[in-house]
């Protein structure tokens, strides 16, 4: 969970999932791109380190929130008013992936920890909740770190 691979069948449940590729379209969630044409997110999980392992690019295409890439980290600097980057311990991840609760309950009792532009995020808790689901959804080991 949380490699390079993860991360490519992350981004393949992402643009099946018409709650994020439709519904941060209409909060234009996706418009804040900085002018670059996409939105990062890295992801890691906090007990195999503390740099991010994947990345996941969105974009607007065609009229919908579509992830454009998952794979390995690419991008090395990132746009705070408009990239994420989050992290939980792998326990943690599983239990968002499996809705034991939701991204609200994770980021207040700060189980889950990010950085990024925290008012976008707060405005857009529907789609959240269905990007932690995509763990639960995408097979992924955490016996070992990746």
């Amino acid at each position: 969970m949380m490699s390079a691979d993860w991360a490519a069948a992350a981004c393949e449940a992402w643009n099946a999932d018409e709650v994020l590729t439709r519904e941060l379209v209409a909060s234009d969630w996706i418009r804040n791109d900085k002018d670059r044409g996409f939105k990062v997110m890295q992801l890691y999980r906090s007990d195999c380190g503390d740099a991010p392992t994947a990345e996941l690019r969105v974009a607007l295409v065609e009229g919908e929130a579509r992830c454009v890439y998952g794979g390995a980290v690419e991008t090395h600097e990132l746009d705070k008013g408009a990239d994420y980057v989050m992290h939980a311990t792998s326990e943690r991840w599983l239990e968002m992936g499996a809705d034991e609760y939701g991204p609200m309950k994770a980021m207040m009792l700060r189980r889950l920890r990010f950085s990024g532009p925290y008012g976008e995020a707060m405005g857009n808790m529907g789609p959240f909740k269905n990007f932690l689901l995509l763990v639960g959804k995408v097979p992924g080991s955490v016996s070992s770190c990746p």
